[in-house]
């Protein structure tokens, strides 16, 4: 069961879509990054991040699942939106959807984290690069952490040194995006900063090894753990 709230960014509309756990709180929050297949047409299409969000909010988690290609109307193409995405934008997004997850009386406004699958894995390192308030980062096989995305915006793994929270990260052995090399640059560039942080990789699991709905890519026994371990982790950094 979720609602749906909308705020105001740069004078365009974005749905954000609250989860809320059984309790009066105050709950620990989790801003939960969308990926873009299927998703990009809209958060009611996209199965994975609405059952993604219902299971975190089972385990206590307030979670807020911004719509964040709320820029481009619904039925443009994905390769469109790919192209012409943009950091800025997102950071903005980001930052709306964390006050006003904040902002409620039944979420502790300092116990909040970011957590995204594939595309949002690299929005989800981006947000804590972004918010120093964030209090912990996971992400899940997040690729183009190498690239800039948008005008005048710097890689995303040059903003390493910005992270204040912990990180954790799961991917898989066979992904090429990102590669074996990628998820150890990405680590050697969270050492470089002084990031506290945890990345796990599992041998004969690729890309979207959680996509329940994606029977070529679901890997159940590598899925559940990464779930396990990044459960413990918020726990340990949230709760």
């Amino acid at each position: 069961m979720h609602t749906i709230q909308t705020v105001t960014v740069q004078d365009s509309e974005m749905e954000v879509f609250l989860f809320m756990p059984q309790g009066e709180g105050p709950h620990p929050g989790l801003i939960l990054a969308q990926h873009i297949p299927v998703g990009h047409t809209g958060l009611e299409n996209d199965e994975f991040t609405l059952r993604t969000a219902e299971r975190y909010a089972l385990n206590g988690f307030a979670v807020a699942a911004p719509f964040i290609f709320h820029w481009w109307p619904k039925e443009e193409t994905v390769e469109v939106k790919r192209e012409e995405f943009r950091d800025d934008w997102t950071v903005q997004d980001l930052a709306a959807t964390y006050d006003l997850l904040a902002g409620r009386d039944n979420v502790y406004g300092d116990r909040i984290g970011v957590v995204g699958h594939c595309w949002g894995g690299r929005v989800s390192w981006l947000g804590a690069c972004h918010n120093p308030k964030l209090a912990a980062c996971v992400m899940f096989y997040g690729g183009r952490v190498k690239l800039a995305m948008g005008p005048g915006t710097p890689p995303a793994i040059d903003l390493a040194g910005q992270i204040k929270c912990p990180v954790a990260g799961y991917f898989g052995a066979l992904d090429q995006n990102p590669s074996p090399e990628d998820v150890a640059d990405m680590s050697a560039a969270l050492d470089a900063a002084g990031v506290a942080h945890e990345f796990h990789s599992y041998e004969g699991a690729n890309h979207g090894f959680q996509m329940f709905g994606n029977p070529e890519r679901y890997q159940v026994e590598a899925s559940e753990d990464a779930w396990k371990k990044a459960l413990d982790f918020l726990k340990r950094n949230l709760i």
